[in-house]
């Protein structure tokens, strides 16, 4: 399977992107084919909203956003990979998502499959559920079928590194696909 990691993270070092090498890790071993993608330092424009492509034709941004098209439309499964802030998922991966979802109606049809690693290190509940709120509107948009989610409470970098469960939990998703 042709899996794309979809990293939202600003911290290189941060937790979330911790997450995301232990499913790929875990998947690689598995036999898969993993495909990152740094959206939090990619060269991702929000649509300007033009009408210059009329969501069909070329966009006139020059940005990585049609690299990114092509590895996520050749892809079985997207793993969305983000640190929760109080809004929910990292700004520059919900930039990355809007961009795709507005000119890429045939990913509907592919029935592809999807995963949600998120860490928040000082977090309500409402925010996990906000997270996960947004999330299911994603599945149901794109006709994603949601394979697993690791939901990192209570996690900064130290604090993951030490004394968590959920890089391994990450790691046995990646390895059970």
């Amino acid at each position: 399977m042709r899996i794309v990691v979809l990293k939202g993270s600003p911290n290189i070092n941060g937790s979330s992107n911790m997450l995301a090498e232990s499913f790929s890790r875990g998947a690689r071993e598995a036999g898969h084919e993993i495909i990152e993608i740094d959206a939090a330092h990619a060269d991702i424009s929000p649509c300007i909203g033009c009408v210059h492509c009329g969501y069909e034709g070329e966009c006139i941004l020059s940005d990585d956003m049609d690299v990114f098209r092509e590895e996520i439309l050749k892809s079985d499964m997207l793993v969305f990979v983000t640190p929760l802030y109080y809004y929910g998922m990292s700004a520059q991966l919900k930039t990355l998502i809007d961009r795709f979802c507005s000119r890429n109606f045939s990913i509907q049809q592919k029935h592809m499959k999807s995963a949600l690693l998120t860490v928040a290190y000082n977090a309500d509940d409402w925010t996990f559920e906000a997270l996960e709120a947004h999330y299911n509107t994603l599945l149901r948009y794109l006709n994603l079928t949601d394979c697993g989610r690791v939901l990192g409470y209570g996690c900064g970098t130290p604090s993951m590194t030490e004394y968590s469960k959920y890089p391994d939990e990450a790691y046995r998703l990646g390895k059970g696909l």
